[in-house]
């Protein structure tokens, strides 16, 4: 019986296996109550002890203030939303509404919800869009944005429920931690995060860092570093390896350098010199411009490979940015010192309650178990989704492929049909641009130098005649409406340029056709040259094209998908790793912040240095000396925690190097730091005492902070390129 149970247990648990049952259950028990809901002059404010009731109660007050009647489905995403889990419901099904009536429903039990968006553009949006709705349940609702005011920001948080990108909550909730007055604190006590786009928050921006820092401290890169490597070839100076994420001087390169530098590169006793050329060398090989980042108003802006538009706010880490900023010929960006971070990850694992919604869910169900406890709830579509999708065409090289695409989008587009295609980076999308106009077809693109446009051009992609060129996201979150007649010709057509690093992401791409039952297609065009392919499985002998230059042996298909599994697998275990280092972090965070809370908002302060030192204690005005304690003592912790991170920051940088003593580099981390971490706790007391017994103790703080993301480093740290170096070098030894 118990291997029975196990069974069955394992089945739904299975991705996506939530079961819909009980949903479905109280769904009909809300439609049964439609009629008399519908008969009511006033609506009344819903308890969340039933909640067919509530769902018809919304249901009714969506559609007396938005004209919108929620289908079925939509009350099944609510449901699921309310229960704790991650609701996959397809592009066009009204997530946004599910959402809304969830976030009421979490109100109405008394609860803080933050509604977490990818940008400000939908946290203002769909907090306007919504707040008819909310105001009829008796719900208040704000949004915030990367321009709020202190001000605006303390009135939104102060709401029911509030609308907000991830990275401005992140940002308020560093700017709290460092709060000397606990009435100048802005963000409430977590409670619920109710996530919009899951998998982009939760998987895609769960590694990257927020950065509060402080105290104006330029770049270190050297511009003669990037002088030097212009200079280098690759394949005789350097080599790069199969999935293009280090690079590495030859035996013969570093040679050059060396008499070129008259250095001794590999001295691990003065590393600077190879970390400065690891830097720019990367800068260099690895890095290219208008596909990893661009050159706007005199300043580098990365690029987010996950949604193809500019990442706001963030930066390389580790002097990579630097390096890029000088091969640019640019001035070094401020660098500052870090006063703290927290990842994403960690921002969001500090909710009691968590769930979310997205068109792609299933796919990354495993890291949303693994890192969050979270489950999938696959919503059914309201209608059954009717678009074609075409098996991908693979040709042999690039130029093959563009040739192909070129001529389909033409034959496309002379039909009058609406045609979406989708790049991998903004290079491409203006290639392909370039490829149509020479044709006479006159594209709108989209990419990450026109990003702020994003919404108005992809609401017009529907649109007949329409050839719209966009790299990844394709404004996610804005529905594409077909034209007048569109439908008649087959809907819209999406084209994949190439397929993604993640299946995911292409899912994404063709769910921009064939919403709410609509007609549509979808097909991607594939090289066997695609960095895809030549990276993740470079060693696999692609099959040769038929007679008219397509490839249509079954290996080529399972070619493309191993790749994709590849680069899937790659990508999970750098989460993986990643967060081996930081949970341990994310804990002591904790810790300090709990001691820290402690003495902001109480006399914990006063009590320990009174105790330590009462004589000086009596000497203070008994009307100032909690306030001159707690002052004290919250300096001490907050500079032992800058210097802590730095500390962490620069164990980690050197911490692979254990390996090759036979040691686990993360045993080795954990160990080093624990050991500092309960070192830092005596330090805050010792440095308290010392300040409590100066006549005036210099308190001094940054008078500049600014707060920024950082990409996570694709190529590892310094020190792990410099391990591979030597490794390699020892092989061929």
């Amino acid at each position: 019986m118990a291997s029975i149970k196990g069974i069955f247990k394992n089945l739904l648990d299975r991705p996506g296996g939530v079961p819909l049952t009980g949903y479905q259950k109280t769904v009909k028990a809300a439609d049964a109550r439609a009629e008399r809901v519908a008969g009511l002059d006033e609506l009344p404010k819903p308890g969340m002890d039933d909640l067919a009731e509530f769902c018809a109660v919304a249901r009714e007050a969506a559609d007396r203030t938005l004209g919108l009647r929620p289908y079925d489905v939509q009350l099944l995403g609510t449901l699921a939303l309310l229960d704790g889990k991650v609701a996959e419901m397809a592009t066009g099904e009204g997530k946004t509404l599910s959402g809304a009536m969830a976030a009421a429903g979490y109100a109405l039990q008394g609860k803080h919800v933050h509604v977490i968006s990818v940008n400000d553009y939908l946290a203002r949006r769909d907090a306007e869009w919504m707040g008819p709705f909310y105001e009829a349940l008796g719900v208040s609702v704000g949004w915030i944005g990367q321009n709020s005011t202190p001000a605006e920001r303390r009135e939104a948080y102060a709401k029911d429920v509030t609308y907000g990108p991830v990275s401005e909550i992140g940002f308020d909730v560093l700017r709290d931690r460092l709060r000397t007055d606990a009435s100048e604190i802005i963000v409430p006590a977590p409670e619920v995060a109710l996530i919009d786009e899951a998998d982009s928050v939760l998987v895609d921006e769960a590694r990257v860092p927020l950065v509060m820092a402080g105290s104006t401290d330029p770049g270190n890169a050297v511009p003669e570093m990037a002088a030097l490597v212009r200079q280098l070839v690759r394949g005789y100076h350097y080599e790069i390896d199969e999935q293009a994420r280090n690079v590495y001087l030859t035996p013969k390169g570093a040679d050059s350098v060396e008499n070129l530098l008259g250095v001794e590169l590999y001295d691990e006793n003065e590393p600077g010199t190879l970390i400065e050329l690891n830097l720019a060398l990367h800068a260099h090989a690895l890095l290219a411009r208008d596909v990893d980042y661009i050159v706007r108003d005199g300043k580098v802006q990365l690029i987010n490979p996950s949604r193809g538009r500019v990442a706001l706010l963030q930066r390389w880490p580790n002097g990579l940015q630097a390096a890029v900023e000088a091969k640019e010929a640019l001035p070094p960006s401020e660098k500052g010192e870090i006063l703290d971070s927290i990842t994403v990850q960690g921002l969001i694992r500090r909710y009691p309650q968590i769930c979310g919604m997205t068109g792609t869910a299933v796919a990354v169900s495993e890291q949303l178990g693994e890192f969050y406890g979270l489950k999938v709830a696959v919503i059914p579509p309201n209608r059954p989704c009717v678009r074609k999708d075409e098996p991908d065409r693979i040709y042999p090289t690039v130029p093959d492929k563009d040739a192909a695409l070129v001529e389909e989008i033409q034959e496309a587009h002379a039909t009058g049909r609406p045609i979406l295609i989708g790049t991998l980076d903004v290079a491409e999308s203006e290639n392909l641009a370039k490829l149509l106009q020479r044709r006479g077809l006159e594209p709108v693109v989209l990419n990450a130098k026109n990003d702020a446009e994003e919404a108005a051009i992809i609401a017009k992609a529907g649109e007949r005649d329409a050839i719209t060129v966009s790299t990844q996201m394709a404004g996610r979150g804005t529905d594409i409406r077909l034209g007048e007649g569109v439908s008649e010709l087959g809907g819209l057509y999406v084209i994949g340029s190439g397929r993604h690093a993640s299946s995911r992401l292409d899912d994404q791409l063709r769910g921009r056709a064939g919403r709410q039952g609509d007609p549509g297609g979808s097909v991607f065009f594939v090289s066997t040259q695609d960095d895809l392919i030549t990276q993740f499985v470079s060693d696999e002998r692609p099959p040769a094209a038929d007679a008219d230059g397509v490839v249509r042996h079954r290996r080529g298909a399972y070619l493309v998908g191993h790749a994709q599994r590849v680069a899937e697998g790659v990508n999970l275990e750098i989460h993986r790793n990643t967060w081996r280092y930081t949970r341990l972090l994310e804990h002591q965070r904790e810790l300090i912040l709990e001691w820290r809370d402690k003495v902001l908002h109480g006399d914990a302060a006063a009590k320990a240095l009174a105790a330590a030192d009462p004589e000086r204690w009596s000497e203070l005005p008994e009307d100032t000396r909690d306030e001159t304690a707690r002052q004290i003592v919250l300096h001490a912790i907050d500079t032992c925690w800058t210097e802590h991170l730095a500390f962490l920051t620069d164990l980690r940088e050197g911490i692979h190097l254990r390996a090759l003593g036979r040691m686990s580099p993360i045993d080795e981390f954990h160990r080093e730091a624990v050991a500092e971490y309960k070192s830092l706790l005596a330090e805050v007391e010792r440095r308290s005492l010392e300040s409590f017994e100066e006549p005036e103790p210099e308190l001094k703080r940054p008078q500049a902070t600014w707060t920024y993301l950082v990409q996570d480093n694709p190529f590892g740290t310094e020190w792990d390129r410099i391990l591979r170096r030597v490794t390699a070098a020892t092989r061929r030894g």
